[in-house]
């Protein structure tokens, strides 16, 4: 494996110390493939964001409420689904698992090229670039840390005790991905929100992220697909990926 794709498979899984964020960030200006956004382009977390919950907050009462009730959850087909939902490994068809369904189309690259490189490049952009300063300026304690347990992603649980929790990166790629592909195929636009929706709950299930860390992480990544769309490459590349999707769905009518 490249140094390259070293990196970009430690920024999407989410499992980055804050040096090696740091450094991936700095990545982004020799391997541009796997961005559209600059840094300095993207808008603040730390501005957006109101502070994670103090543990005597009501807000952490409910985040402590969620993550029981996320426990109740994994040994059912939903627990299943929110493990498979962790993998956000760079190799694996993780956008088309999440979303292929509920997009009605394959979001793979044979399948549909331009859309699957729509997607994994916008995804650095959602999970990196845009949740990278709240998660070094708070570093707070995943959940799992917190309260000295297990999540359902043991593999991941080594790495993800010395990454920040708020907000989720995840996340922020899942509503990020949701709304391009609700923009691409608006006809199933509400199965698809939905789906991105519980992606991010899928977080909150597996015990890496507090309740609060997912719905930062849903502003995140809103807020980066409004700036996806005043760049060109984005906007260049999304044009194409609508277009494939336009001539794919005229041949099946």
């Amino acid at each position: 494996m490249k140094n390259s794709n070293k990196l970009r498979h430690f920024l999407l899984t989410g499992l980055l110390s804050a040096t090696a964020v740091a450094f991936a960030i700095n990545d982004h200006k020799t391997d541009p493939q796997h961005y559209f956004l600059n840094v300095e382009d993207v808008p603040s977390s730390v501005e957006i964001l109101m502070c994670p919950p103090d543990t005597t907050s009501a807000r952490f009462a409910y985040d402590r409420e969620q993550y029981e009730w996320g426990k109740t959850m994994r040994n059912t087909p939903r627990g299943k689904q929110a493990i498979t939902d962790a993998n956000l490994d760079w190799y694996t068809d993780w956008a088309d698992d999440a979303f292929g369904e509920a997009f009605g189309a394959p979001i793979t690259k044979k399948e549909n090229p331009e859309l699957h490189k729509l997607i994994y490049t916008m995804e650095n952009d959602a999970g990196s670039l845009a949740t990278y300063e709240a998660k070094q300026h708070y570093m707070r304690t995943r959940p799992f840390v917190f309260w000295n347990e297990h999540t359902s992603t043991p593999d991941h649980e080594e790495a993800l005790a010395k990454n920040g929790s708020y907000p989720s990166g995840h996340t922020a790629i899942g509503w990020a991905t949701a709304l391009v592909l609700a923009e691409i195929n608006p006809a199933r636009a509400t199965e698809i929100l939905k789906r991105g929706f519980e992606f991010g709950q899928s977080r909150v299930i597996v015990g890496a992220h507090y309740q609060s860390d997912v719905d930062a992480g849903r502003v995140m990544g809103a807020a980066i697909v409004s700036t996806l769309h005043t760049d060109k490459g984005f906007q260049k590349q999304l044009e194409k990926a609508k277009k494939e999707f336009a001539k794919k769905n005229r041949k099946k009518k």
